[in-house]
């Protein structure tokens, strides 16, 4: 993935050309507390291969993780200071990235955050890479198996309590097989446990927040009061913990906060399309593009949606996943740049044209690799 590149030196009439994949320096990352280890290894592994090193600012409440992660990369070897934890708030994010000895920074987290790194970045004329917040999509056509695709919707939705930016959020339904894949999903969702999630019999445990948990709950109940139908859940249970119970939500509108806001917890909106242009326009009008889910059995159906999704990934037939050999990321409001694969190790490298004349050196462009 970094060996050098060749390119065609009589077309650039040169005797050797290139590209050259060098790292560009210490790499600042602020990463989110809601899958603590892999979002820091996503972008660790690919940026200290490439022979960058890295700075972890980790979200504040997981500060035993962030501990962690600089004592396994140091026990893997690593030279002293290739991986760095900053036990730090976030206010100092900004001294740290206008510091001229970080090169970079990744951020994934919410579009707020996103915005700051991207605006302080700027002034600095620094290399930025952001996984922001996701509303995707999960489209279900007349043609697909509809027990498969409200089991995966299931577990899409309630992935880590539905606090996920790739979780699957709107569910976008064809009409000739809605109140069918209404059905089935409804009942998956309902005979979810709600519980402690140390018990290995719970399915969805408490949110990471109160705070969290109301925001959910407000964005149920708007939709309620302005004419919504929930299906199952909805109500806030009573006791100690900051438990929510997976919801369904249908006959939504655009003036319902649901429509348009990211809902971080267990809660599933159904929308009724008639047609394939229909459930494009659905699916995509949204300020988010991260992942994106499409379930048909047409060839034609999959390749169309393969290319008229507005999302950094499409997923067809399957649920949307971080592969460490695929390329992650969004467009949009859900950010940009790519993690993991060969093009996330790149995405922190100095790309470089090497261009030799007359008079070089008879060594092929792999001698530097080799």
């Amino acid at each position: 993935m970094l060996a050098d590149q060749p390119a065609d030196a009589k077309a650039v009439k040169a005797t050797r050309a290139f590209v050259r994949y060098q790292p560009i320096g210490p790499v600042l990352a602020v990463m989110p507390w809601n899958f603590p280890l892999w979002q820091v290894m996503r972008f660790a592994a690919p940026a200290l291969m490439a022979g960058n090193t890295g700075l972890l600012k980790h979200a504040s409440n997981v500060p035993q993780t962030a501990l962690y992660l600089e004592d396994v990369f140091r026990r893997a070897g690593f030279p002293e200071g290739a991986f760095t934890t900053l036990l730090v708030g976030s206010d100092a994010v900004e001294h740290i990235l206008r510091d001229p000895r970080v090169r970079a920074a990744t951020l994934t987290g919410s579009e707020g955050a996103g915005r700051s790194i991207a605006q302080i970045a700027g002034r600095e004329v620094k290399k930025t890479v952001l996984e922001l917040g996701g509303s995707d999509p999960f489209v279900v056509m007349p043609s697909a198996d509809l027990d498969r695709a409200a089991e995966v919707a299931t577990t899409a939705r309630c992935q880590n309590n539905g606090q996920s930016c790739i979780a699957a959020k709107r569910f976008i339904v064809h009409t000739d097989v809605f109140d069918e894949f209404a059905r089935k999903f409804t009942e998956r969702m309902s005979a979810l446990r709600v519980g402690d999630p140390m018990d290995s019999a719970t399915d969805v445990g408490p949110l990471a927040t109160e705070r969290g948990r109301d925001e959910v709950h407000a964005q149920v109940q708007d939709a309620a009061d302005n004419g919504a139908t929930v299906l199952c859940g909805g109500e806030q249970p009573a006791g100690d913990g900051w438990y929510y119970p997976p919801t369904v939500v249908t006959d939504l509108t655009p003036q319902m906060r649901m429509w348009s806001e990211e809902v971080f917890g267990p809660v599933a909106g159904l929308y009724r399309v008639s047609s394939y242009e229909e459930a494009i326009e659905v699916a995509n009008g949204t300020s988010f593009g991260l992942g994106s889910n499409a379930w048909t059995r047409d060839p034609q159906e999959q390749e169309r949606f393969a290319t008229d999704l507005d999302a950094g990934s499409v997923f067809i037939n399957g649920m949307t996943t971080s592969y460490p050999e695929l390329p992650f990321g969004g467009v949009k409001n859900s950010g940009y740049g790519r993690e993991l694969s060969a093009l996330g190790m790149r995405e922190f490298c100095n790309i470089k044209t090497v261009w030799v004349g007359e008079g070089a050196a008879s060594a092929g462009a792999g001698a530097h690799a080799e």
